[in-house]
């Protein structure tokens, strides 16, 4: 095995151990990289988003990254930053650095095609965090467009897909972590890293709950407004129709759990009973009330049963 694909191998096992641990990766995490051989090399760099370590022959890593805040708030534009991925069947294409297809960093590209070089994208989920999808494989370069097109594969797949039906599946696989962690990154800090029912400030402890599934072909879409960030224990109660949150924010118990008595953390939930829903401070972010009042009535409907 040569050293590329010794360091290549080195780097994936690393980038899935990091995975693993923390779910999304920061900017900071990846620029300190991974050890080999006693030295460290860095996993990316932020100017660029096309990346070989100096000491590795091919392509390493891309990125996608979502800006930071300026004069609108970073998940405003997140779905723009993601439509393109989201709107693939099978590949999805890469901006070329620059317009010179003959820059160093396309030419890096057009290698990684040629000698069906595995790589590592890191899409932006929000400003500074990453989910890394790999194996990526540039599986197009287009001169005329400034573009390259990227297919992702299996896990420990060192091969491009063979086929369409193949490339389908993995990019599914991929849409579908962007779109649940976009989604829980947005929410969260909307809410200002804070619990929607209990305030707990911990984010690490919260999930970004869908008011209604992304089942729903009309309202189930991977907004702030159909979001509530949850504690775990919060979560659970919402999608069992154990609490329920009116049209006018305000969050109703079941009966189910009124009725009991069992220690502290059941008191937690009742005392939540005719108290406000905590709300983001922009307006546009606060939960839609149409939503709310389809989840309510499940709500009504389950209290109806018992």
């Amino acid at each position: 095995m040569d050293q590329d694909t010794r360091m290549r191998q080195a780097a994936f096992e690393h980038v899935q151990r990091l995975s693993e641990l923390h779910g999304h990766l920061t900017a900071k995490k990846l620029e300190e990289g991974f050890d080999f051989e006693g030295e460290r090399i860095p996993l990316l760099t932020r100017p660029r988003g096309i990346f070989k370590p100096t000491r590795m022959r091919y392509l390493l890593s891309i990125k996608t990254t979502i800006p930071r805040d300026g004069r609108r708030i970073w998940y405003d534009d997140q779905r723009d930053v993601h439509r393109q991925i989201f709107d693939s069947s099978e590949m999805v294409e890469y901006d070329f650095m620059g317009r010179n297809p003959e820059a160093v960093d396309n030419r890096l590209l057009r290698e990684a095609l040629e000698n069906n070089v595995p790589v590592i994208y890191f899409l932006g989920v929000a400003p500074g965090l990453y989910l890394a999808a790999l194996p990526a494989f540039i599986s197009g370069w287009d001169a005329d467009a400034l573009k390259a097109r990227v297919a992702f594969s299996g896990p420990d797949q060192w091969a491009p897909p063979e086929n369409a039906p193949e490339r389908r599946y993995a990019l599914r696989e991929v849409q579908q972590r962007l779109h649940q962690g976009s989604f829980r990154e947005a929410v969260i800090a909307a809410y200002r890293g804070r619990c929607a029912l209990s305030g707990l400030p911990e984010q690490r402890l919260l999930d970004a709950a869908h008011i209604i599934s992304d089942k729903h072909e009309r309202l189930g879409q991977p907004v702030v407004t159909n979001g509530l960030p949850l504690s775990k224990i919060h979560h659970a109660a919402f999608d069992a129709h154990l609490i329920g949150i009116s049209p006018d924010y305000r969050v109703r118990v079941s009966d189910r759990l009124l009725e009991k008595s069992d220690g502290p953390m059941l008191e937690a939930l009742k005392q939540l009973n005719g108290g406000s829903l905590h709300l983001p401070r922009r307006k546009e972010d606060h939960p839609d009330r149409d939503r709310l009042a389809l989840r309510f009535e499940r709500f009504r409907f389950n209290q109806s049963q018992l």
